[in-house]
């Protein structure tokens, strides 16, 4: 299995510098990975006590049999994971309030690759590293897959993302996640963030919650934020290129579209 190598954040610690409500219901918040899971979870820590936060694992179907538990009615949970749409899944969330975090595909190839090109992520993959292949082949492999080692664009988001749309999850865009982070003192970044954590069961936007915000987006707490994973990538590019976006589109025909990116 692969190995994250990710340092901690002192935002249980933080936590308690502000008032908490129980959650009254189990919240899973589920992501496409790398669509800004931790920066996510990292915000809605700061609206859940700590002790009602499921920091035992990321959930994922392979484990999931072990972590029911996080989403027991009876003992309101908070927990965050990569679950893939199957039967397991649809039944161990029936009564769990459940979002879907994704990113448009072209900006998730990028980061896709950042990642497994980082010292952070620790797999079957350390041959690609230190210049050995040529970054826009790395791009071409995050879209289309490496045979046996790494599934394609298509097959993720498929599984984690739109299988999942049309039941009850709710699916949330990394980037109105950012778009309200940089006007978080406007009323749209307020309304925007009371929809988001009623989502997750938080019921009433406390009056100190764009402190909480704040605290909780900071991308020092982050472990796999862009400027804290370890190792130069360079080549790298900021935005993807004209033909890998091509590429995506036709390995992925109408993916971007149904995420509701133009």
């Amino acid at each position: 299995m692969p190995t994250v190598v990710a340092r901690g954040d002192t935002l249980n610690e933080l936590n308690a510098n502000f008032a908490q409500v129980p959650l009254r219901t189990p919240a899973f918040m589920n992501s496409v990975p790398k669509c800004g899971t931790h920066l996510m979870r990292n915000i809605v820590r700061m609206f859940v006590p700590v002790e009602q936060q499921y920091h035992k694992t990321f959930i994922q179907h392979p484990v999931l049999r072990q972590h029911l538990a996080a989403f027991s009615p009876n003992a309101p949970k908070l927990s965050w994971g990569h679950l893939l749409f199957s039967d397991d899944a649809a039944i161990a969330l029936r009564h769990v309030k459940h979002t879907v975090l994704v990113r448009d595909p072209y900006d998730w190839v990028l980061a896709r690759a950042r990642f497994f090109l980082s010292e952070n992520f620790q797999g079957s993959l350390e041959h690609l590293k230190n210049g050995n292949v040529a970054v826009d082949e790395v791009l071409n492999m995050m879209i289309l897959g490496i045979h046996e080692k790494a599934p394609t664009l298509q097959e993720i988001f498929l599984h984690n993302a739109i299988a999942w749309l049309g039941t009850k999850a709710e699916i949330i865009r990394f980037e109105d996640l950012i778009a309200n982070l940089k006007r978080l003192d406007s009323d749209d970044a307020e309304e925007f963030f009371g929809d988001l954590l009623a989502k997750c069961g938080i019921e009433a936007l406390p009056k100190d919650w764009r402190e909480r915000v704040r605290i909780g987006s900071d991308r020092k707490q982050s472990g796999t934020a862009r400027e804290n994973l370890s190792g130069r990538i360079p080549g790298m590019p900021d935005e993807l290129p004209e033909i890998q976006k091509r590429i995506v589109n036709h390995a992925a025909p109408g993916l971007r579209e149904l995420l509701g990116y133009n």
